[in-house]
Order: C-alpha cells, then sequence, then structure tokens
C-alpha cells in the first residue's frame, strides 16, 4: 500500500436534507454561489465562513465520542478531527477557482487532481500523486457508507477508472474542480450523474 510522500521541507442544493452545523455550511456556500455569482471576493469569503461551520460539524460529534471514551486514544481522534477540518478550510478557501487542464496553480486554474493535490500539500503537509489514478492507490480503501470528511472521492468522467477525483466533506457532498469552463464547487454524490460513474474512496488522513 502506497503512502503520500512527507514534504521535504518544515449542483444544486434543492430538496438536499440539511441538519445543524454541517446543513447550515452548506446552505451558507450555495447562497454564496448564487448571491456572489459575478463577485469572487465576496463569495470566496462566504465560503471561508461555510467552510468554518462545517469543520465545527466535524469536531463537535467527534469531541462529545471523546467525553464518552477517554480511554480510547482522544488524541488520534483529536488529531483526524483538526486534519480534516484543516482539508475542509483549504479546499472551500479554493471554491470558485477555474478550472484548467494539468493546472496546479490557483491563479491560473486548477484540474482536479491538481486541487486535490494542493489543498493536502497546503492544510496537512502530505505531497500526493499528480494524477487521479495515481491517488486510486495511495492510502486505505473505503466503503461508501464508512465515508469520513477528508477521504478522497473516485468517478469515471472520462470512459476511464479513477480519471476524476474529489474530496468528501459529509452529508453525501464533495468538492472538486470538475471540467472545462467550470469552477472549483461543491456537488451532491447522490445525483445520478456522480452516481453511476462512482468509483470508491481512499483515506489518505489516518484516524
Amino acid at each position: 500500500m502506497r503512502r503520500p510522500t512527507p514534504p521535504e521541507a518544515p449542483g444544486d442544493p434543492r430538496g438536499f436534507p440539511v441538519r445543524g452545523l454541517q446543513g447550515l455550511g452548506f446552505q451558507i456556500h450555495f447562497a454564496a454561489m448564487s448571491i456572489f455569482s459575478h463577485r469572487p471576493l465576496l463569495r470566496r469569503a462566504a465560503s471561508v465562513v461555510a467552510g468554518a461551520l462545517l469543520a465545527a460539524a466535524v469536531t463537535l460529534p467527534a469531541q462529545a465520542n471523546e467525553e464518552q471514551r477517554r480511554s480510547e486514544e482522544p488524541s488520534l481522534l483529536e488529531r483526524y478531527t483538526n486534519r480534516a477540518q484543516d482539508l475542509i478550510l483549504k479546499g472551500l478557501e479554493m471554491v470558485g477557482v477555474s478550472y484548467r487542464r494539468g493546472g496546479t496553480d490557483p491563479d491560473a486554474g486548477l484540474d482536479c487532481s491538481g486541487f486535490v493535490q494542493l489543498v493536502f500539500r497546503e492544510s496537512v503537509g502530505l505531497i500526493l500523486p499528480r494524477t487521479s489514478h495515481e491517488m486510486s492507490e495511495v492510502g486505505d480503501r473505503v466503503d461508501r457508507k464508512e465515508l469520513k470528511p477528508g477521504d478522497l472521492v473516485f468517478f469515471n468522467t472520462m470512459r476511464r477508472a479513477f480519471s476524476h477525483v474529489g474530496i468528501y466533506l459529509g452529508e453525501g457532498r464533495f468538492l472538486h474542480s470538475p471540467r472545462p469552463g467550470g469552477e472549483v464547487r461543491v456537488e451532491d454524490m447522490g445525483s445520478s450523474y456522480w452516481v453511476k460513474r462512482y468509483n470508491g474512496a481512499r483515506r489518505i488522513v489516518e484516524n
């Protein structure tokens, strides 16, 4: 099983059931996409607020479990939630960045794997392989029903397995850079398009 290399140096939200802080985070995100569609700076700021709420939704249940299971290595659980929070926040900072084939620079545009690689490197200091297919061989395989925020989710969008990758956010949503003409955004994995093309998931950040 391959592991990421450590760094060398120090859709449409209508009808989607939302719950608690995580649901509120998604609501703010989609409202920002609509209201600030032509004002990228305001849209980016609103997405950061949404990210903070999503991160809190990831962290709070884990903290409750930690109180109940003090003897079960709480430091490991805490480290997982903190890293997942960092991933989500960094990823949502990129919302609105344009897609660019082969892109690795947010100022010029990002493709799907360039986006994921950037988020992991800048948020938790992990260097992932460059392509989505190579990323599908890193970390541990995860069943769909066991997905957690921060996991990588893969799709067949080019008649080739593992040709697309995104970052799972929770509640059936994922963050990705979709295609030429698009931009980094949140989408529902439950839509028919993504259900038919789902290839699996990998966990890079251990819990």
